[in-house]
This record gives structure tokens, C-alpha cells and sequence, in this order.
């Protein structure tokens, strides 16, 4: 009996050249798109897919969503996962191949605009383990879906492809996979059953008072004045109403209000942002949120109630118990000691799940690091330099490319061989 190959030595035999990819990343790190507006990331992902004459490809799916389709016989099917969009941030990297555009927001406000998430190292690395699947085909049965997401960084992106029917235009699948880089040693590779990354909610608060001259306080109801109040109240919810042992974050991003010094205005606007794990601890924090809110409202004599608007919200990422369990042996017997099979969960979110939530299929999502290996070792040896490492979502975040992107090429190749045997 002929003994099956390790799943190691499958990608060996299949590897296939990095350095066009690397072009194709540093293309997409300098022509990034705003959530919503990935017209020109979606066409170039599409035309490459196309290069590889191995995949049936819908595209305009939720957006500017796509998928391509590779069937390979009888088996089960794996939905492998990339996201598209960049963030209004100014680049300031430094790097030859940085960053310099600009776009409109959807206010119509113009906007610099800077991959400072890794969205093209996932891009990047999901196309290259579409070829290096495609390559491999003789060693594994099944169908494969290597699905391009829309609109992450609102959290928008994963319903809006299953609402806009992603399920009826390609095969249902049976699990469904994603990564994404983080702020982590370059090489490794973390995952952890159960719960891995924390729900988010997101929304505006719009306080109204009374406007008026500066000299004459006595005569308006300041909303700055209680904007200051809600702001520092809603500090002791987490501090004081959740549980020590429970996981949850509330920040307040912005406060703004008033256009000069000597006006006082008629309306405050804040944004909060809160991270939680359990669906009732969610629920604890914006019931108190509002509670704080109407009684600084009341207690300044607001003439109108404050209205609370929803902007974004994040499911919690879970991993399944079985399939994580499966993917983190293969995970292991592949990275070895750069695999961590029990990575802290985090506070940062992702609407990944969605995609498998939305039907009941069991989901598995992991971390891969893109801290270049020399600045990581240095900073593990001395603690102080580790808070200059640039996180997601800095002006100065810059994954490293190799071996970020070998990485996490063999990551996804490895979870869809897994389940594809």
C-alpha cells in the first residue's frame, strides 16, 4: 500500500515562484481602495484568476465581491476568504512602494488612502494559493472557492455577499477559512479553538442643547459641557459593570461640536466603539450606554432626548472546536514551533464569520505574523522596543514580505488539503 504523501511535502512538489507575487502585492499596497469603491482591486484580482485558466469566476457579488469556482471531482468544499478594502489613512512607511492616493469617502470628502491592515497581503497570498491548488489537483478531490470580500473595515462586506445570493451562484460550502496578518513574528502562525476575536459595535450619539452667545451661558444648555460628562461617565461602565474576568472595551473616538470660541453650540455628536465576547455582555453595555446618556441629558436639562445611531457592528469571530483541532495538527506538523495552537484571543474584529455563521457551516480563522524576524527578536529582548512596532491600522504599519506572504500562502493550502484529502 502506497503511503500518502504529508500534506508538507504536497506543497513542496506544487511550490511555485514567489517573486511575481511580490510585484503583485507591492502593486496593490500602492493602489489601494476605500470600503465600498474596490472597482480597480476586483478587476485586477479577477484578471489574474482568469491567467490561471483553472477557475469559473463570478464577480459583482455584494459589491464588488467575487469568487472563483475550481471543481475537482467528488468532496467536500472549502471556502478560502481575502478582504479588499483599505482605510483613510496618509502612508508614512517611507517605502518605494507606498501609497500616494487619494479618493473621496462616501461623505464625498477627499481622503488619503493606505493599505494599513495587510488586506493586500491577502489578496496577495489567497491568489497565489489559488495557483499553487490549481498546480496541485492530482493530490487532492473536493471543490475549492477562493472568495474575494468587499467593505471589511465597515463590517459590511460578508452579509452584503450573502444577502446579494453568493450561495446560489457558487456551492455551499462545508468549511469555511480566513487569515489575517498581525502584528506578530514573520514565519509564525497562531490560531486557538473557541472564540478568537471579539465582537465590535460602533454608533453615534447626537446630543442636543440649546445654542447661544459665549458671554450668556445662563441663557443656553451647553452640549459640550455634557459631552464632557457622558464622556467620562461612560469610562466606569467597563471599570465598573462588567465583570473582571469578562473581555470588554469601550472607546470613545470622537467628540465633536461647536465651530468657534465664543458660540455655544445647539448639538454634540460622539462616537463610541465597544468590544465584547458574550452576546449579553454586549447587550449589558448598551443598555448602560444609553443609561448613562439619558440621565447626563436630563440632569443638564437637554430639550430634546439624544438619539443613538448604529454605524458598524462585528460578530465575534469563533473557530470550531473539531475543525480547529484538525487544522491545528496540520498547522504543527508544518510550521513546528512558529505555530501557536493556543494564540490569545484579541479585541481586534472581523465580519468574516458571516460567511459561515449565516448558514450554519463550521468556521476556522487565524493569525500571521509580518513583523520582519530581526526587529521582532530585538524587541523580545528588550521590552521597550516592542511599542515601536507599528500595529494594524498605523500609518507606519508595513508587513514585512517574506516571509509574511510564504506563510500565509502554505497556511491556506495547508487548511484546504486538510479538508480535501
Amino acid at each position: 500500500m502506497t503511503p500518502q504523501p504529508s500534506l508538507s511535502s504536497i506543497l513542496q512538489a506544487g511550490s511555485i515562484d514567489l517573486a511575481p507575487y511580490e510585484d503583485l502585492y507591492k502593486h496593490f499596497h500602492s493602489h489601494p481602495e476605500l470600503s465600498l469603491q474596490e472597482k480597480a482591486t476586483s478587476e485586477k484580482i479577477a484578471a489574474h484568476l482568469s491567467s490561471l485558466q483553472a477557475y469559473e469566476i463570478h464577480t459583482h457579488i455584494g459589491g464588488h465581491g467575487l469568487v472563483g469556482v475550481l471543481k475537482n471531482g467528488d468532496g467536500k468544499t472549502v471556502l478560502l476568504r481575502a478582504d479588499m478594502d483599505a482605510l483613510p489613512v496618509k502612508e508614512l512607511t517611507g517605502l518605494p512602494y507606498a501609497s500616494t492616493v487619494t479618493m473621496r469617502d462616501r461623505d464625498g470628502v477627499e481622503k488619503p488612502v493606505m493599505h494599513a491592515c495587510g488586506h493586500d497581503m491577502h489578496i496577495t497570498c489567497l491568489l497565489a494559493a489559488a495557483e499553487l491548488l490549481a498546480r496541485t489537483r492530482h493530490a487532492w478531490r473536493g471543490t475549492l472557492l477562493v472568495l474575494f470580500q468587499p467593505d471589511e473595515e465597515r463590517g459590511g462586506g460578508a452579509q452584503a455577499m450573502v444577502d446579494d445570493g453568493l450561495y446560489s451562484k457558487v456551492p455551499l460550502p462545508d468549511y469555511v477559512f480566513g487569515q489575517h496578518v498581525m502584528r506578530l513574528r514573520a514565519g509564525s502562525v497562531g490560531s486557538r479553538p473557541g472564540t478568537i476575536m471579539a465582537a465590535a459595535d460602533s454608533m453615534r450619539i447626537t446630543l442636543f442643547g440649546r445654542g447661544g452667545h459665549g458671554s450668556q451661558p445662563h441663557q443656553t444648555v451647553d452640549p459640550v459641557l455634557l459631552a464632557a460628562h457622558v464622556v467620562v461617565r461612560l469610562q466606569s461602565i467597563v471599570s465598573r459593570e462588567i465583570d473582571p474576568t469578562d473581555l470588554a472595551v469601550l472607546t470613545v473616538g470622537s467628540l465633536q461640536a461647536g465651530q468657534t470660541e465664543n458660540i455655544i453650540a445647539d448639538r454634540a455628536e460622539i462616537g463610541i466603539d465597544f468590544r465584547t465576547v458574550k452576546p449579553e455582555t454586549r447587550q449589558k453595555i448598551i443598555s448602560a450606554v444609553k443609561r448613562v446618556v439619558e440621565a447626563e441629558c436630563m440632569a443638564s436639562g437637554s430639550p430634546k432626548p439624544p438619539v443613538f445611531t448604529p454605524t458598524r457592528r462585528f460578530p465575534p469571530t469563533s473557530n470550531d472546536q473539531a475543525v480547529a483541532s484538525k487544522l491545528a495538527a496540520s498547522f504543527g506538523a508544518h510550521f513546528e514551533d512558529a505555530f501557536d495552537p493556543d494564540t490569545p484571543r484579541t479585541n481586534v474584529s472581523e465580519d468574516f464569520s458571516t460567511l459561515g455563521t449565516s448558514q450554519d457551516l463550521p468556521c476556522c480563522f487565524w493569525f500571521v505574523g509580518g513583523v520582519d524576524p530581526h526587529v521582532w527578536d530585538k524587541a523580545q529582548a528588550n521590552d521597550s522596543l516592542m511599542a515601536d512596532i507599528p500595529g494594524n491600522h498605523s500609518a507606519l504599519f508595513a508587513p514585512v514580505i517574506q516571509p509574511t506572504m510564504k506563510a500565509g500562502v502554505d497556511a491556506l493550502c495547508l487548511a484546504a488539503l486538510t479538508f480535501l484529502k
